[in-house]
């Protein structure tokens, strides 16, 4: 099959926001989109029947709507439709484990309420063998990425394999022509706690390790990717804290998932929780080893 894009459509403007910037995306990295409408009862397609006796029509009609549009905004770009008669997360999770990615909307509530997942994405992005994108809809800036203002950033626990999710994040901020920022959160351990506030010594023992680490772990992708602008952030405090003030203003935040073995259900660890129910730009949740 060929690489493809694929993008959870239901006619909410949620998916019709995740529509347009996985649109942007396929372009971006010049490959096919697929649109996705998935609903348990689609009917078999008849071999010759009456157009006004399709059960299917408003699913087709949802489907070619949200094409003609993307075609519109991008002349270039290959659009397929996809019309399956299976339980709509079944169907993404079988999407994505043949896409590059996987583009799903996610409801937006008032900024001081946040906001909550459908019971269709999180389990999706839980389980997803690969990169699963949640756009917001009303936060989309017009335009392509690669003209999005802000930069990309990265979330890195430094413990662990994390190749997949930095190439991931290096070669988004590439496609951008975007600079690149790797954020590493760490809490202040008890002892460095004093009544007056922090202890300095510790405090700055404790950055100068996370630096040295940090450096560790960029310095190959820096050299696979040397036109890539490249900055690192240290925050000594909650990770999940430090990676959502790091991500304002951003063009996408990219985070990690463990990828769940077998016999362990799959979960979201607070960063990549804090991600999808704070952050305001494009959220990549990206499964690795």
């Amino acid at each position: 099959m060929q690489p493809v894009i694929t993008v959870g459509l239901d006619g909410s403007p949620e998916s019709l926001a995740a529509a347009r910037w996985a649109a942007d995306e396929a372009e971006l990295r010049r490959l096919t989109l697929r649109l996705l409408h998935a609903w348990p009862l689609l009917a078999p397609e008849p071999a010759r029947f009456p157009a006004e006796f399709d059960q299917n029509y408003w699913a087709k009609r949802l489907v070619h709507t949200a094409r003609a549009e993307l075609q519109k905004r991008h002349p270039g770009l290959s659009v397929i439709g996809s019309l399956v008669a299976d339980d709509a997360q079944d169907a993404l999770l079988h999407a994505a484990a043949e896409s590059e990615m996987t583009v799903l909307g996610s409801r937006g509530l008032e900024s001081v309420q946040s906001y909550f997942m459908g019971d269709v994405s999180m389990p999706v992005v839980a389980r997803a063998e690969r990169p699963v994108v949640l756009v917001r809809a009303g936060n989309q800036e017009e335009g392509a990425p690669s003209a999005v203002p802000g930069r990309v950033v990265v979330a890195l626990k430094l413990h662990g394999s994390c190749d997949d999710l930095l190439d991931f994040a290096f070669h988004s901020a590439a496609a951008r022509g975007r600079p690149l920022l790797a954020v590493h959160g760490r809490s202040l351990p008890l002892h460095a706690r004093v009544p007056w506030g922090v202890d300095h010594d510790i405090a700055e023992e404790i950055r100068r390790d996370v630096q040295e680490r940090l450096s560790d772990a960029l310095h190959p992708w820096r050299e696979k990717y040397p036109r890539v602008e490249v900055a690192d952030g240290i925050g000594l405090e909650s990770p999940a804290k430090a990676v959502v003030q790091a991500a304002e203003g951003a063009a996408l935040l990219v985070v990690g998932r463990r990828a769940h073995h077998h016999g362990l259900a799959p979960r979201l660890g607070p960063v990549a929780q804090a991600a999808i129910h704070h952050g305001r730009c494009p959220v990549a949740v990206v499964p690795h080893g």
